[in-house]
């Protein structure tokens, strides 16, 4: 009765924001703004995004089985193995610095290793293909190319970082198995079967938020954006028939009451921080508490200062698949350096104070204090070398 009562209090808030007439409320910004990116988010990024992403960090706690995990991603698996799998995953994935919270969760729960685990983390949405296309064929090849060297990079290397400064912690954590048993004891299906059965999940979330592409893009991805919604609806009718033929009563069970564990979770912290994002920054285009006036005359040159500023900036605003290109075009016109631009882009995708408050809630203060200083540090050096390297 209790799960019950969180459950429907969680649909009425989403419907509530979903629903919400912000165009209606009487005052504007920041707090007009702050309820519309919360009624944005729930509109553009709960059912076809995260609602899939907790199924399928559901599945990966109850199918997969935690063997598998730690043999391929814990902490004595191959290195270059578990770092080459999680540095690429966004290629796949495409998903955005929120949707890739269950997923995340999922397998560092399973017991993946913090190193593979953060890894996976930060090359999910930063590593987005389609996104670094965009980027180099309306910011310039060279952003582009240095967006996807340093993607791949920041991923392997934070996460190298992340096990190494942790590595004690890590040590105990799995020589302890402090890890949830999961539902199921053994393996029901064969392996073809659970990789055809992710797929259709995957798939699904990968095409049903396939972004509109811009003008001047290629054929291709026009192509498929067109057709995007009969390739999900494939996906859906494929993931039913592998339901129905290959699954037990109990294991749906198990799978659903998994994957509200992960939604309960994560959902409310995701709301607080789109708020308080918001509040701060407002959407893209618009202003919240900090005017868009100081940020675009503190990225501008190559100073150390700005590209710092630039790195935090980006690091707590949310940003949508793709959106972080029209928002640097525009910055890039009103006098933004090259060498900031890259680091908004190396670290705004990946991060983002929704983002941050979850990985808190699985990984702790301190590690996600680290993970987040990481990926700020090397943002802001990445951009100063580039900036000199750009002029």
């Amino acid at each position: 009765m209790k799960e019950r009562n969180k459950f429907l209090l969680i649909a009425a808030v989403f419907l509530a924001c979903f629903y919400m007439p912000v165009e209606l409320l009487p005052f504007r910004n920041p707090v007009f703004e702050a309820l519309a990116l919360v009624r944005w988010y729930a509109r553009e990024h709960v059912i076809l995004c995260l609602v899939p992403a907790f199924f399928i960090a559901g599945a990966i706690s109850v199918f997969i089985s935690q063997a598998s995990v730690v043999k391929y991603f814990g902490a004595k698996a191959n290195k270059f193995l578990a770092y080459s799998v999680a540095s690429v995953s966004g290629t796949i994935l495409a998903v955005c610095s929120c949707t890739v919270l269950p997923l995340f969760s999922g397998i560092y729960k399973r017991g993946a290793g913090l190193g593979p685990a953060t890894a996976f983390l930060y090359s999910g949405p930063a590593i987005n293909v389609l996104a670094i296309i965009m980027t180099a064929r309306i910011l310039g090849w060279e952003l582009g190319l240095a967006r996807a060297v340093g993607a791949v990079l920041f991923s392997v290397v934070i996460g190298f970082l992340m096990h190494i400064i942790f590595i004690k912690e890590e040590r105990a954590r799995h020589a302890g198995g402090d890890f949830p048993a999961g539902a199921a004891a053994k393996e029901e299906r064969s392996l073809s079967k659970n990789a055809l059965y992710f797929a259709s999940m995957v798939g699904f979330l990968v095409f049903a938020n396939w972004a509109k592409p811009e003008e001047g893009s290629s054929v291709l991805w026009a192509y498929i954006y067109g057709i995007k919604w009969y390739i999900s609806f494939g996906f859906l009718v494929l993931l039913a028939v592998i339901i129905l033929k290959w699954f037990k009563k109990d294991e749906l069970k198990n799978w659903v009451s998994a994957s509200w564990v992960f939604a309960a979770q994560i959902l409310p912290l995701l709301l607080a921080g789109v708020v308080v994002a918001g509040l701060l920054l407002g959407r893209p285009g618009n202003e919240g508490f900090i005017p868009s006036g100081i940020i675009e005359k503190a990225v501008g040159g190559n100073s150390v200062l700005s590209n710092f500023f630039a790195a935090v900036v980006g690091a707590f605003m949310y940003f949508a698949t793709l959106t972080e290109i029209p928002i640097l075009q525009g910055l890039l016109g009103s006098g933004m350096g090259k060498g900031p631009a890259l680091a908004l882009l190396l670290a705004g995708p990946a991060l983002s104070l929704p983002n941050m408050l979850v990985i808190r809630g699985v990984i702790g203060t301190k590690k996600t204090v680290v993970y987040v200083s990481l990926v700020v540090i090397m943002a802001t050096f990445s951009g100063i070398i580039f900036g000199y390297m750009a002029n």
